[in-house]
């Protein structure tokens, strides 16, 4: 062996990234030796004051190159240097490259992203696992085996520069992407429309109202407003990653009928909905029945009326009219108000009556009104009154009963006169009466005919006639009394 074949250098024939590298310079070993050195390339790595390995504990790819080692001895002739041993570093995986499903996704959409890479042939066995990045921020759940990740939707925000990394598992190895650019595109929103729900399909007051504000595309956080056409100004406002948003009003008032819109924006140019015009329907009130008669006290064979009436509520307004509890009939108020039944009386008819409202959104009903219907009326008593006494009249004999009564007729015409305001000949129209109770003092009492004129005492005069009589003949005046109540009936015949 020559002096230049005492120092060899040893060292691994096949080196993958991560590997340890192990060199080894070999000599005599009785040399008195100074220094010894490894050197790659020319360039010096190490220095040691005796032999020595040298260790490369993660070999990477810049590791590979041309090396050596050299000794230095007290004698000029120590001074040896080793054979070169080249070294080549391979690639355990190649650096990965990012690959996505859109690099201009649609907001919204879902985004696949891939981390493609592939292994030596020598090293296939070789665990990796991989991580993606946005911006500096880890996307996911960070490291994992599977080289994709699945993004289910993206938004405007989330463009930016996205990588990815794989490394071994045992943290050797580690590799970088380059950067891609991801830029999420917006669509404008179009379509807006403003609906309403409520309770039953119409809105009623004092029950819940939804406005509800929808758009039919458009992508990314939309900002909703309501407004009131009457007075322009926002009703409130939502700003949410939907296609639509509801307003709600708790409990609606008979103000709020009106006409509405909304709006809807994503950034580009607001779009405003139709405008829909919303009409608040009124439940009915309580109605009020009154009772309507030609005469004050209502007796058989009259006509009564029957008026129901709610002051509030939407039409058309249906009435049902009651007899207790017996419907007689019903009316309908197509544009409001009240409505009106007619009823021909019999002696069956005294009892309560009362009326039901309704339009669609709950009935109510009035207070029953008592009425009580009197037997054949005044008139009737007082003609057969008059007949009976005519009929007198003749069996008596009508010179003495002439003379008799002619002088009591005298007296009471004075009395009258001296007492009474003369009344006219003609009886005024009828007034109406209505009904709410009957009026006990006046049952028995009442005529069919109206009293003639106002009369503060307790005397009531009746219907005034006459009858055909032979020329010259007088018709004697009739009293009768009745509970300290007087009813007069006097016709003088020239």
């Amino acid at each position: 062996m020559t002096l230049w074949d005492s120092l060899t250098l040893v060292a691994p024939s096949s080196v993958f990234e991560g590997d340890s590298i192990v060199l080894k310079c070999q000599g005599e070993q009785n040399w008195k030796i100074q220094k010894m050195a490894y050197h790659k390339d020319n360039k010096e790595l190490s220095v040691f004051k005796k032999f020595s390995d040298f260790l490369i504990q993660s070999a990477v790819l810049s590791d590979s190159g041309n090396y050596f080692c050299s000794t230095k001895g007290q004698l000029l002739f120590w001074d040896k240097t080793s054979n070169i041993v080249k070294i080549k570093v391979q690639e355990l995986f190649q650096h990965p490259v990012l690959t996505a499903s859109s690099f201009q996704p649609i907001e919204g959409g879902p985004v696949s992203l891939k981390c493609e890479t592939r292994r030596s042939p020598q090293r296939l066995d070789v665990q990796l696992q991989f991580c993606f990045f946005r911006e500096n921020q880890v996307l996911g759940s960070g490291w994992s085996s599977s080289p994709e990740l699945q993004i289910s939707a993206v938004w405007s925000e989330d463009t930016g520069s996205y990588w990815c990394e794989a490394e071994t598992v045992t943290h050797r190895i580690r590799k970088q992407s380059l950067q891609s650019q991801i830029h999420v595109q917006r669509i404008p929103i179009s379509n807006v429309s403003l609906e309403i729900r409520a309770p039953g399909g119409q809105v009623t007051e004092g029950q819940k109202l939804i406005l509800l504000c929808s758009v039919a595309g458009g992508t990314g956080n939309v900002t909703f407003s309501w407004y009131r056409e009457a007075t322009g100004t926002s009703m409130g406002k939502k700003t949410q990653r939907s296609l639509s948003a509801e307003l709600e009003i708790p409990a609606v008032k008979e103000s709020d009928a009106g006409k509405y819109y909304c709006r809807a924006d994503n950034g580009h140019v607001p779009i405003q909905s139709k405008v829909v015009n919303i009409p608040v329907r009124i439940p009915v009130s309580r109605p009020v029945l009154t009772l309507r008669s030609p005469v004050a006290q209502a007796a058989v064979g009259d006509l009564l009326e029957l008026h129901c009436e709610a002051l509030r509520g939407s039409p058309p307004i249906l009435y049902q009219f009651y007899h207790e509890d017996v419907t007689l009939g019903n009316s309908s108020a197509p544009s409001g108000g009240g409505a009106s039944f007619n009823l021909s009386l019999t002696a069956e008819h005294s009892g309560n009556y009362s009326c039901e409202a309704n339009n669609g959104l709950g009935a109510q009903c009035s207070e029953a009104v008592p009425v009580s219907i009197s037997g054949p009326d005044g008139y009737r008593r007082d003609l057969m009154t008059a007949r009976v006494l005519w009929g007198l009249f003749g069996v008596l004999g009508f010179t003495g009963v002439a003379l008799l009564l002619y002088a009591l007729f005298h007296k009471i015409s004075g009395e009258s006169s001296a007492t009474n305001e003369p009344r006219g000949a003609s009886r005024p129209n009828p007034q109406e009466f209505t009904y709410s109770s009957p009026t006990p003092d006046m049952e028995e009492l009442q005529p069919v005919y109206v009293n003639v004129g106002s009369v503060d005492v307790d005397v009531v005069y009746s219907q005034v006639w006459s009858m055909q009589q032979p020329e010259g003949s007088v018709f004697i005046p009739v009293c009768l009394s009745q509970d300290s109540q007087v009813i007069y009936s006097s016709v003088k015949k020239s």
